[in-house]
């Protein structure tokens, strides 16, 4: 933005050198402002929008620390990606560097006269639209540091991860018999450790240039490390199952196809914005903030995200070219349905005990998810999440109101889950609440 500020500047300027003066002078009101008003214009627009731009500056670091603070740090990214940030912060330092600019070209004198009218006349447009755009900003801050705003945000980016991630619609998956011939038969094969040449979180994975590798030297590469995993230097990353001698080039080659950084992303790794959510929950229900609305916040948008996925196929491990050769040549270390559950549902469950308000909902949001997929493996998750929470409600909520409210919604669950045998064998109080006259 800063250089398209420069490019403006430089337009604009040579835009006036060749405009009539008898044009300029039949608009004096709008062009008639002489050398030193306009280096005066100048230098207030471009002092009051490096100004402007500290202000926004600081309410951005403010918002960060704050955000940090009461929801968690992972999703400090986001604000940092966020454009509308980018975009103000950039429009008044470029709106600073445009006046700039222009300000160095006035010349006032009788023999060497130069007053870029135009440009003064825009520099001042820019300005009071500047105004609009600190009115918006100040707005969309005070919007971002609402809980639902970040939840949301978060979620959102998560979906379209998982869109992007897991494309296809669930139907009637293929059985895989051979999955465990397979395995058995790969563990009785020489293998060969390829060590990491870095340390840090597994961003993405390039599967096309190792099936590629692997295909080439008819070598069965297994990953040992799944997107989102940390990895340390020189400890296995593939492993190479064949008989075949791996020299340094085949290890850096490997290698190329890991993206190893230091911090985790969504692009590839849908669990991440998973965790983000999850660590927004676990923060509420910290008993120095006990914010129950917010856990239950999360928890909604978390059966939004696992909805979708509950539709989606997710790939198998094996790769194989079917075409021309049935063998396996990669077997991919990838997330299950129960994986993401399990780090969606798990620590909110173990950090809500004693509160009625998200036990009831961590039952509402597996029904929901129940809901949009009739494969068995995936009910099964479900079902067994649905048990972990009302054993958990039976031991640490005591009162009968609330044990009785947490039972029916147990039983709503089980019903979508078509698992009412399991109803029986939990002893949450199935009594009613007693009622006054």
């Amino acid at each position: 933005m800063v250089s398209t500020a420069i490019i403006l500047a430089i337009t604009f300027i040579e835009i006036d050198s060749w405009a009539s003066d008898d044009f300029l002078r039949q608009y004096p009101r709008l062009f008639g402002a002489g050398a030193d008003g306009s280096r005066g214009m100048l230098t207030a627009i471009a002092t009051s929008m490096i100004t402007v731009a500290g202000l926004t500056f600081s309410l951005t670091i403010t918002t960060l620390a704050l955000a940090s603070n009461q929801y968690t740090s992972r999703i400090l990214r986001n604000f940092m990606n966020n454009r509308i940030n980018q975009l103000v912060l950039g429009f008044f330092v470029g709106l600073f560097t445009y006046c700039l600019v222009v300000l160095r070209t006035i010349r006032g004198g009788n023999e060497d006269t130069f007053i870029p009218s135009l440009s003064v006349l825009f520099g001042l447009v820019l300005a009071i639209i500047g105004i609009g755009v600190l009115i918006y900003f100040i707005h969309h801050i005070a919007l971002s540091i609402q809980a639902s705003y970040i939840i949301s945000l978060a979620a959102d980016e998560t979906i379209s991860a998982v869109h992007r991630l897991f494309p296809q619609d669930v139907g009637k998956e293929a059985p895989h018999e051979k999955t465990l011939d397979v395995l058995q038969e790969l563990a009785h094969q020489p293998r060969q450790l390829i060590p990491a040449k870095a340390s840090g979180y597994i961003q993405s994975i390039d599967e096309d240039a190792l099936f590629e590798f692997a295909h080439s030297h008819d070598v069965v590469l297994k990953m040992e490390k799944a997107i989102g995993e940390f990895t340390v230097q020189d400890t296995p990353l593939v492993a190479l199952i064949g008989s075949y001698e791996v020299s340094d080039s085949n290890i850096s080659t490997i290698n190329q196809a890991f993206t190893i950084s230091r911090y985790r992303t969504i692009n590839q790794d849908a669990a991440f914005g998973i965790r983000q959510l999850v660590d927004i929950a676990l923060k509420a229900l910290s008993p120095g903030v006990n914010d129950t609305t917010t856990a239950i916040l999360s928890i909604d948008y978390l059966s939004v995200i696992l909805a979708q996925l509950a539709q989606r196929r997710i790939e198998k491990p094996f790769r194989t070219d079917e075409s021309k050769n049935p063998k396996v040549f990669l077997v991919a270390k990838m997330l299950t349905f129960e994986t993401f559950v399990k780090g969606a549902f798990d620590q909110i469950r173990d950090n809500a005990a004693g509160n009625t308000a998200v036990l009831v909902r961590l039952l509402k949001a597996i029904a929901t998810i129940a809901s949009q997929t009739a494969n068995a493996g995936r009910l099964e998750t479900l079902l067994n999440q649905a048990i972990l929470v009302a054993k958990l409600a039976d031991r640490s909520v005591e009162d009968a109101y609330n044990r009785n409210l947490i039972r029916l919604q147990f039983t709503e669950t089980l019903q979508q889950l078509s698992a009412e045998e399991f109803l029986a064998i939990l002893p949450l109080s199935s009594s009613q609440p007693e009622t006054s006259n």
